[in-house]
């Protein structure tokens, strides 16, 4: 049994997939510290919010049994001492530290969003929205702002569940641009169909009891507002002295090391990597998260740890419960041409959903065991 005490702060996909990966492989004893009960599955949070779908699990049902979990909230990384501090005013000590701390919802400055608007960017965001719509009316008016994947998903969800309703997507930044037009195209298809109003062009200026305001003066009846636009991370590391980037994500290196701290290692959406492009989501946090078990494993044997090398594959999106859009991309995550849409898209986009929670337990079961598609050959 290893003398090795790495603590994982974080019990997202990269958390997770860290601490099964080190726990299983006998590197190290792993502590995670998360302060949530459950294992949230943000790719489903926007089935929560529409009432469709659950979006957590028992973390017994995902970790390593030797794994020690502790519920709380850290609330200071001592770098120099080697120990986190807990808001129970508890201390731990490390021999290594992974920082997975994961995204959220960001902060908005148009007028309204914070008194009027939902969010979906956590378990909590997302059931309260599930509790509003469950109690408004059967043809409310309901407004979705942005037309990233988050807005486009849930939109979606709504729409297929609530017919009656009124549902409109403020796409001001086009829809979904990262699939590319064709991928665009074979969403805005399946939105039509679901009977979702889509208003690109324009962005909201403003909410307010009952509508939302766009930039050319037109207002949308909206009973619920919901504000999908902007991810923000935990300020955890700077606040405790740590490099980061302008929105606070931990800076680490090529080997996913941090460039204040060797000790401590970064994986998942909280983390920017130096020379590595990797769009915010659970298909490169996975990845990171392995990645980040197989750098401390280095070193903590006094070897050097390698380079990341990870790509992407596809872009899946969730249209309601039967429906999807998966544009295939190239490893630099490229949209290409080829997207699988309709009900195949659907059984595509559900199956990655199961195959993800599916990659983190039977990690925990064989340390290793877990592959994912590399980085574009230079």
């Amino acid at each position: 049994m290893t003398d090795h005490h790495v603590i994982v702060i974080g019990a997202g996909y990269a958390g997770c997939m860290a601490a099964n990966r080190l726990q299983a492989s006998g590197a190290a004893q792993v502590t995670l510290i998360d302060p949530h009960p459950q294992f949230v599955e943000r790719i489903r949070l926007h089935q929560l919010a529409a009432g469709t779908a659950a979006a957590t699990l028992d973390f017994a049902t995902l970790l390593h049994p030797q794994i020690t979990r502790v519920q709380a909230a850290v609330t200071r990384i001592d770098a120099d001492g080697q120990r986190v501090l807990l808001h129970d005013e508890r201390s731990l000590t490390y021999d290594a530290l992974i920082y997975a701390v994961g995204s959220g919802t960001g902060t908005s400055s148009v007028p309204g969003v914070e008194r009027f608007a939902h969010r979906v960017g956590d378990a909590d965001q997302a059931q309260r929205l599930a509790d509003r719509i469950a109690d408004s009316p059967e043809d409310a008016a309901i407004v979705v702002v942005g037309g990233g994947l988050t807005g486009v998903e849930t939109a979606a969800e709504i729409g297929r569940v609530r017919p009656r309703s009124s549902v409109t997507l403020v796409a001001g930044g086009g829809l979904v641009p990262t699939a590319g037009a064709t991928g665009a195209r074979s969403v805005a298809r399946r939105l039509r169909r679901l009977g979702v109003d889509v208003v690109d062009g324009t962005v909201v200026t403003e909410v307010a009891e009952g509508k939302a305001t766009l930039a050319d003066g037109r207002a949308i009846a909206a009973d619920i507002t919901i504000w999908t636009t902007g991810f923000g991370v935990p300020q955890l590391a700077r606040d405790c002295g740590l490099a980061t980037d302008g929105s606070g994500r931990l800076r680490v290196d090529d080997r996913l090391v941090s460039v204040t701290d060797p000790r401590i290692v970064g994986a998942g959406d909280a983390v920017v990597v130096d020379g590595v492009d990797l769009r915010m989501s659970c298909q490169a946090a996975l990845p990171l998260g392995a990645q980040a078990a197989g750098t401390v494993t280095a070193l903590l044997a006094g070897t050097p740890p390698p380079r990341v090398d990870q790509g992407f594959a596809a872009q899946c999106i969730g249209l309601g419960r039967g429906g999807g859009t998966v544009v295939l991309t190239d490893r630099s995550d490229r949209p290409r041409r080829l997207h699988l849409g309709g009900r195949a898209g659907g059984i595509v986009k559900e199956q990655v959903c199961r195959m993800t929670v599916r990659w983190i337990s039977t990690e925990g079961r064989r340390g290793g065991s877990y592959s994912w598609t590399r980085g574009p050959r230079r």
